[in-house]
């Protein structure tokens, strides 16, 4: 017996197995009836309204009802979904025995100890038939599975067969009142619809149970007799066939088995006995020592029985149902119904080889149990459990597949378990002496050899070696030098899994799988509830599972999943891509289609195999919950990205792993006040302040927008506040950032607004503002408050900055894969936000159209003096509707500074003295505070004389390198020098170089946000942000020679900028004189710019030369314009109508000093051009061409070094150096 499952309880008097879950019903003699499943081994509910012991319990075949019978006379139909009881039928006058749900009609059929039994509908709740007849308790009653009929047994001594064919014809409500009349009479003498068919007497003593077969016209009842009667019966009559005697005492219950040839009888002996149904000879007996057995119930669809007895119940099988198998290459190798078969796998061709003799034995269970095969020698051994454990040797001809059905007579012996170890010898366990015989296909003995731990089972493990099994452990024993290889703890192995290769194996236990080495170094344990029946193992390395309801994996880490759920229990042999191919307990080959989509993907992530994560990512519709908080959990937040379609998950995602960008796309579609805190707030912690700002403008929170402009000392933007904070009329804002600005006139104005006059009376006087205290104190008159004497009044100023220059540097971080590779956002992110913010921000509003603002933008900001007074001094492009392509090709990195670490200071020379001796990088002798050295350096290198405009750079580096640590109070300041590339592992007595503030990223963004102004045309803007490039670059160290490249490349784009933005201001003053304001927009047109910039220049030079009447100039600018391809429909449209307009009459109305067909540089002071030929001199540093008579002079372009003087050249990398 296999027992699958037990329970402790009260006696049990009742059980029915669910058709289709795992569910069995149990009622107990204490009046409880209980809900247990029998798989996971758990009580799921119980049910207790009966009153008193509850003998007879059944489940319906497909609706959601149960149904009980009691001692309490009641038969209680239930529904286990709604965990209730329906509804009651009465009728019974004594204790009712057993209830029935009919397999097809609404009926339940009820035995009782008031000698009847009855037939209900519980549909309507009636009583349709009464069947009397027995004089003693009826037992038990029951429906016939396919037939008219009902079987019932009673203490009586008879079992009696009952045809109700009539009561299936007649309707369920009685067809005219004749009939209901006589409905009244069947409650005591019996309807018509149910008449007795034969009578079967035979017991000597009262009749417990009786049962039909599941398909031949057979009866099997059991008695206090203690004997097992088989009836049969035909049409008209009915007899007994055989008697089996061997039960001790009363036969509680008994019946056929519906998947094999026996019977199944229980006792009050304490016994429950299997017989053989053809033969009549009992099979076999399994005891318990204390407890009768009162029912017994099997399973109506799978192999599956189950037994009540005094304290608790089993759910058993009678055989195993595991095929034995063997893998070999292509083919399998497996016993199905006494033959030895072949499968191939390639073809799925499957051959009979040949016939396997049946044991002869009475017992149960001697079928093959495990199967091992010699591919070279075609010989298999089949082991099984006859006589304790014994084998058979059989050696399959060569040209007998499929052909042979002699029984070939094969060698046997006896032994635990046999494998093959090589290609002509197999080894057999020998238990009583613990050792392992080692034969030959002779079946002879060749070798002996003692093993070293108690096994009780031996498994392959590779050529010559031995994988044996003690109650608690495994080890892999070498039979030739007879020396254990490895060892493991483990729970007890059932069966063992090797790879292909032999590098892994899975120990299979009941509950768990251990995966390990070929040397059984352990790698990972996994815990299932439910039992574990097979596996195989991947060409991936990953172990492909089954369960009794599902296929999983398990990676080589550990973790596992759900490949599929299962319908009934397989046994997996070999896998083949997405194929898994599997036995089924019928002995047939099932290939199984998966889908591995999940588990190669998680494998890849394991193997850090990026290039198949990102390819899958983007090909496969991998999705789900589950799949993103495995790549959390896995910390991939970044990835888990790609799969989420859900906005708010995404938010959330992309905020744990830091990407502002993604979580701004995802704020901005989910827009709620909550979602732009959140992104506020971890834009704060990053340090990017734009992004900061755009989520406080988008909650209107703007106490929280002064106070961080304050911080970041932007106090344009401060003051705006202040205006809107006065249109909203919110004093207390308008007043925080009057403070916030140190402005003590609009303070003192606010109060005085607000009838604060004492207030703003003080804040007067305090700040010596005298012409504003008489006029207040004419209006206060005797009320003037009086300034306490003696007091000193300190000035409220608001404190500078730590950082003006935009966002924090970060950590120079290397791009993730998952970021370069999957960021389908392309490149223009960045700039989305800022054009984003600054469309929202930069509207133009008229204080009036304030007020009417209620929920409206947050474009409140008061933009239009600010915006009126560039547009009048600049006036702009000068073009209409012009939408500039997004600079794509701008180079885009965010700020990337070099991790900056504190280190103890430590006695000996200073460091800005070891700076200074070991450095001729200028940016390092200023950050060293050696100002004179590093200015000496400049001016040899740049030639740079006027130090004016790096003044404050060289302040910022020298902070920057240093920090301060508080001692105690008594002590001073102590001053600690920040080194670049600072790492735990350096020796403390090395000195790295100063921390620099400023880095070549910072320039990038610098030049991004002036190729923006240059676009939005404010020119004075653009031409601010391209100067402080030029300036910070002589104090820039990078790494590489090929960064000293881009930083030379560098000065030579930021320097075309400067020159062009300055020339075209100079036109935009020159209002009285047309002709040098073309000339200047023509000069303008030959500076390096960007493609965008490059089309606007070239489209404001035709304009004005067009305007001027001087077409045939204007039309070359035009056929420049077309060559650049504009992508915006109106630049080409306007350049082919200049074109059109200048061919009719191709002539200048005025001579302009250009001549573009003679190549030409421009002077960068007089802004004149000096053509090919022409004697010229340069700036050292941004090398601007200048005519000679500017020789001496400071550069006008980087306003820092002397034109025409020598220098050494540009010195920013200590790679130049070596």
């Amino acid at each position: 017996m296999l027992t699958k499952f037990e329970t402790k309880s009260n006696r049990v008097k009742g059980l029915s197995f669910h058709s289709k879950r795992p569910w069995i019903l149990a009622s107990l003699h204490s009046g409880v009836v209980q809900l247990w499943d029998y798989r996971m081994g758990t009580l799921i509910d119980r049910f207790d309204e009966h009153d008193g012991p509850v003998r007879g319990v059944h489940f319906h075949k497909s609706q959601p009802l149960f149904v009980s019978g009691g001692d309490d006379y009641k038969i209680k139909v239930w529904n286990y979904k709604l965990h209730r009881c329906l509804f009651t039928l009465l009728g019974h006058l004594d204790y009712i025995r057993t209830v029935q749900f009919h397999h097809e009609n609404p009926w339940i059929v009820s035995a009782s100890d008031d000698h009847t039994i009855r037939i209900w509908n519980w549909q309507s709740r009636t009583c349709i038939s009464v069947l009397t007849g027995h004089n003693h308790y009826v037992m038990c009653a029951s429906f016939h599975p396919k037939e008219d009929l009902v079987v019932s047994a009673s203490l009586d001594q008879t079992v009696r067969v009952w045809d109700i064919a009539a009561l299936r014809k007649k309707t369920v409500s009685p067809a005219d009142d004749i009939m209901r009349l006589s409905q009244m009479n069947t409650d005591f003498f019996g309807g018509v619809d149910a008449v007795v068919k034969y009578v079967l007497e035979g017991h000597d003593r009262g009749v417990n149970w009786a049962s039909f077969h599941p398909t031949l016209p057979l009866i099997v009842s059991g008695a206090d007799d203690r004997q097992v009667k088989i009836w049969r019966m035909n049409d008209t009559k009915a007899w007994e066939v055989d008697t089996l005697r061997g039960h001790m005492n009363n036969v509680s219950s008994v019946l056929f088995h519906s998947r094999q040839d026996i019977i199944v009888s229980n006792s009050e002996d304490k016994s429950i006995r299997v017989w053989d149904a053809t033969k009549r000879t009992g099979l076999q007996t399994f005891r318990r020592e204390h407890d009768r057995f009162w029912i017994l119930a099997a399973h109506p669809e799978i192999n599956l029985l189950a037994a009540g007895h005094d304290s608790g119940m089993i759910v058993f099988k009678l055989e195993r149902e595991r095929p034995a198998f063997s893998l070999s290459g292509d083919s399998l190798f497996y016993v199905k119904d006494r033959f030895l078969r072949a499968f191939e796998y390639s073809t799925q061709k499957d051959t009979q080889l040949i016939p396997i003799r049946r044991p002869g034995s009475n017992t149960l269970n001697q079928g093959p149990r495990t199967l091992s095969y010699s591919p070279t020698e075609n010989a298999v051994l089949v082991c099984s459990d006859i006589d304790g454990g014994s084998y058979e040797l059989y050696v399959v001809p060569k040209d007998s597949y499929g052909r042979s059905d002699t029984v070939q007579e094969a060698k046997r012996g006896i032994g635990g378990s046999a494998v093959f170890v090589a290609r002509n010898r197999f080894a057999v366990l020998e238990k009583s002496s613990n050792q392992v015989l080692v034969k030959n296909l002779k079946n002879e003995i060749v070798k002996k050899s003692p093993l070293p731990i108690a096994t009780d089972a031996v498994f392959y493990a590779g050529t010559g070696n031995l994988l044996c099994r003690a109650e608690d452990k495994v080890v892999i024993f070498d039979l030739q030098q007879r020396i254990v290889l490895g060892d493991l703890q483990t729970s007890f192995v059932r069966y063992v899994v090797w790879s292909q290769d032999m590098e892994s194996v899975a120990l299979l236990s009941k509950h768990s799988i251990i995966i390990a080495d070929k040397k059984l170094l352990h790698r990972c344990t996994l815990h299932e509830t439910i039992r574990v029946k097979s596996g195989a193992w991947d060409d991936h390395g990953v172990f492909i599972y089954t369960t009794l309801t599902h296929i999983k994996y398990c990676l080589p880490n550990g973790d596992t999943g759900i490949i599929k759920t299962l319908d009934i229990p397989v046994y997996i042999t070999k896998i083949y891509g997405n194929t898994i191919f599997c036995l089924d307990r019928d002995g047939k080959n099932r290939p199984i289609i998966i889908d591995s989509t999940e588990y190669i993907f998680k494998l890849s992530l394991l193997r850090k195999r990026y290039d198949q994560v990102m390819s899958m990512i983007k090909n496969s519709e991998l999705c789900g919950q589950a799949m993103i908080a495995y790549l959390q959990q896995k910390g991939f937040p970044q990835v888990a990205l790609y799969f989420v379609k859900d906005e708010r998950t995404r938010f959330n995602l992309a905020l744990e792993s830091g990407n502002i960008e993604k979580a701004l796309e995802s704020a901005k579609k989910i827009d709620e006040k909550d979602h732009w805190y959140r992104l506020g707030v971890e834009a704060l912690r990053q340090g990017n302040t734009g992004i900061v700002e755009y989520a406080y403008q988008r909650t209107k929170n703007f106490e929280r927008l002064s106070f961080h402009y304050l911080i970041t000392g932007n106090l344009d933007k401060l003051s705006k506040m202040m205006k809107i904070a006065e249109v909203k009329n919110d004093v207390m804002g308008q007043f925080h950032d009057a403070l916030y600005l140190g402005d003590v006139r609009e303070r003192i104005k606010i109060l005085e607004n607000a009838g604060h006059l004492p207030l703003a009376y003080i804040t007067a006087s305090v700040h010596g503002l005298h012409d504003i205290t008489e006029h207040l104190a004419g209006e206060l008159g005797d009320n003037v408050p009086s300034l306490p004497e003696g007091r000193k009044a300190s000035l409220l100023i608001p404190p500078s900055p730590a950082l003006c220059a935009g966002d924090w540097p970060l950590l120079m971080v290397s791009k993730g894969i998952f970021e370069g590779g999957l960021d389908d956002t392309g490149s223009g992110a960045h700039e989305d936000y800022e054009e984003a913010a600054d469309a929202d921000w930069g509207e133009a509003l008229d204080i009036g159209e304030v007020d009417s603002i209620q929920n409206g933008d947050i474009s409140m900001v008061l933009e239009d003096e600010h915006l009126h007074e560039e547009n009048e001094e600049e006036g702009g492009w000068d073009l209409e509707d012009l939408d500039l392509p997004p600079d794509a090709d701008t180079p885009k990195n965010t700020q990337n500074a070099r991790s900056s670490m504190f280190v103890a200071p430590t006695p000996g020379m200073p460091v800005s003295q070891i700076w200074v001796q070991r450095s001729s990088l200028a940016a390092e002798h200023a950050a060293a505070g050696n100002f004179d050295t590093a200015m000496r350096l400049l001016s040899r290198q740049l030639g740079i004389k006027n130090f004016s405009p790096l003044k404050s750079l060289f302040i910022d580096l020298h902070m920057g390198s240093q920090t301060y640590l508080r001692a105690f109070t008594s002590a001073p300041v102590i001053s600690v020098a920040v080194e670049r590339g600072w790492s735990e592992s350096a020796s403390p007595n090395v000195r790295g170089p100063p921390a620099l503030v400023f880095n070549f990223s910072q320039l990038e963004e610098k030049l991004k946000v002036g190729y923006k102004a240059t676009t939005a045309g404010k020119f004075s803007e653009a031409l601010k942000h391209f100067l402080a490039i030029l300036h910070t670059i002589p104090l820039i160290v990078v790494e590489t020679r090929g960064e000293v490249n881009e930083v030379k490349e560098f000065i030579t784009v930021v320097k075309e900028y400067v020159l062009g933005l300055q020339m075209e201001l100079k036109r935009r003053e020159l209002k009285d004189n047309p002709i040098r304001q073309q000339e200047l927009a023509a000069y303008f047109t030959h500076c390096s710019l960007q493609i965008p910039h490059k089309r606007l220049a070239l489209q404001n030079a035709m304009t004005v030369c067009f305007k001027a009447q001087n077409l045939s100039t204007a039309a070359h600018f035009a056929r420049q314009l077309l060559e650049t391809n504009p992508s915006n429909e109106n630049q080409a449209r306007t350049a082919r109508q200049v074109l059109q307009a200048a061919e009719r009459n191709m002539r200048d109305a005025t001579q302009l000093n250009y001549d573009f067909r003679n190549p030409f540089v421009m002077c960068g002071a007089t802004y004149v051009p000096i053509y090919r030929g022409q004697k010229y001199v340069t700036c050292p540093y941004c090398s601007t061409h200048f005519v000679p008579a500017q020789q001496g002079q400071i550069c006008n372009v980087c306003d820092l070094a002397v034109v025409g003087s020598d220098a050494s050249g540009l010195l920013c990398s200590p790679s130049q150096i070596r």
